[in-house]
């Protein structure tokens, strides 16, 4: 199977050639710009750049040579832009490594030592403290509370900094002709690699409401104020399913997978109800995803952390074909029980690897064999593709990612497939 058969099948529940494997097709299947930069040292890879994608994590674009080190089976759209030397600039990463920044971002550093982000009017949206590792939002704009209507909601969301500091090839979306050049740039990757490729495109619902009221506020508000929630909700799907006519017009005929994400779960469960999520979010996620199905090739795929295993039944019937993180360290969420009461039904993109207690603090040997136990739960019959449960993390010793990547082609019975 080519890399792109291989995910298609996964996903599918068709039993694939291999275990398929992701670093780095979305920001939360990713590694951290640190990781990524000691990883490089460690396995003696010079020249390249540690390229700084994503602004707001502090996620790194893994280059082919890594991928193909890796067997990688699936690569983000954003990948075709910012190709150009003058589209970076350099600086030093919080550990003194070097690395480059997207030309457009421009922190202001403190003399403490930390960094704010700023939108060109000078409000202060992002910190990310002396040491620190990522952007945390600094403005919320709604926290007082709702407008009387949402004409303004466009402007609202431009001031929340995963709007403002958004990744590539979202960076581009004002320029001029920008559909027509996502759409011939998306088409050129197409044949030049048989990797399986992911648009990011967020849509998201739940979180948007966190990201305007903050979480608080919102959670207090899906049950004191259902009919502004409505209200937030229905101006937000309009944008969204704007939005993803473009996509699909553009891409849908050349893109395999479309991720959306809305953030579900907690460690110890959903922030809500599933009576709730079916009130406020499953008709709309019905929705998002038809339109998907209806008008593109592409698969349907979820990022949802935490514990959702209350909430996988409806997120099934909503349309997903693939949900991740997969976050097998929270509660209900161990990989036997999601294989056996979901495994025939949603794709599991995620879950290979523990990274909050064994990825960042296990031996290499322990990372083997615990990747080795995830491995023989989740591949039976398909419906898994092998990644982290969420990014790497800058503390993650070099040694523990090639061992986790050694174990899954160990399984495999084969060195990792190179790339056409």
């Amino acid at each position: 199977m080519t890399s792109r058969e291989r995910i298609l099948a996964a996903i599918e529940h068709r039993a694939p050639d291999y275990v398929p494997v992701d670093l780095g097709a979305t920001p939360s299947s990713g590694i951290s710009a640190i990781a990524y930069g000691r990883l490089k040292q460690h396995l003696g890879i010079t020249g390249g750049h540690t390229r700084v994608y994503d602004v707001v994590q502090q996620l790194a674009q893994p280059e082919e040579a890594l991928l193909d080190r890796f067997g990688v089976d699936a690569i983000d759209l954003g990948r075709s832009f910012n190709t150009e030397a003058f589209a970076w600039y350099d600086f030093r990463l919080g550990d003194g490594q070097p690395a480059q920044y997207p030309a457009w971002f421009h922190p202001e550093r403190q003399p403490d030592g930390s960094f704010i982000a700023r939108l060109p009017d000078g409000t202060d949206i992002a910190h990310m403290p002396a040491g620190g590792t990522f952007f945390d939002q600094s403005c919320f704009p709604y926290l007082d509370g709702y407008p009387p209507d949402f004409r303004d909601l466009d402007q609202a969301m431009g001031r929340v900094l995963w709007s403002a500091l958004v990744h590539s090839p979202w960076d581009h979306v004002g320029d001029p002709g920008f559909w027509d050049t996502l759409r011939q740039r998306t088409q050129t990757l197409r044949l030049s690699t048989d990797r399986a490729l992911m648009l990011v495109f967020g849509c998201n619902l739940f979180e948007w409401g966190t990201f305007l009221r903050r979480v608080d506020g919102f959670l207090y508000d899906l049950a004191a104020e259902p009919a502004t929630v409505e209200a937030l909700l229905d101006a937000l799907m309009q944008r969204h399913l704007a939005g993803l006519e473009k996509v699909c017009r553009a891409v849908g005929d050349n893109a395999d997978i479309c991720r959306f994400g809305d953030d579900l779960g907690t460690n110890g469960g959903p922030f809500m109800s599933p009576a709730m999520y079916r009130r406020f979010f499953k008709p709309r996620h019905t929705q998002l995803c038809a339109y998907v199905h209806r008008h593109s090739r592409m698969k349907t795929f979820l990022h949802s952390c935490g514990s959702i295993h209350a909430l996988l039944p409806d997120l099934i019937e909503a349309g997903f074909d693939v949900i991740n993180p997969v976050q097998t360290n929270c509660r209900d969420m161990e990989p036997e029980r999601l294989k056996r009461d979901f495994g025939r039904d949603i794709c599991f993109w995620g879950g290979g690897c523990d990274t909050r207690h064994v990825l960042p603090t296990a031996t290499p040997s322990a990372v083997k064999d615990h990747v080795r136990r995830q491995l023989e739960v989740f591949a039976p019959g398909g419906g898994f593709v092998f990644n982290t449960v969420h990014n790497i993390l800058p503390e993650v010793p070099p040694q523990n990612i090639v061992a986790m990547y050694e174990a899954v082609a160990e399984f495999n019975g084969t060195a990792p497939p190179q790339h056409g």
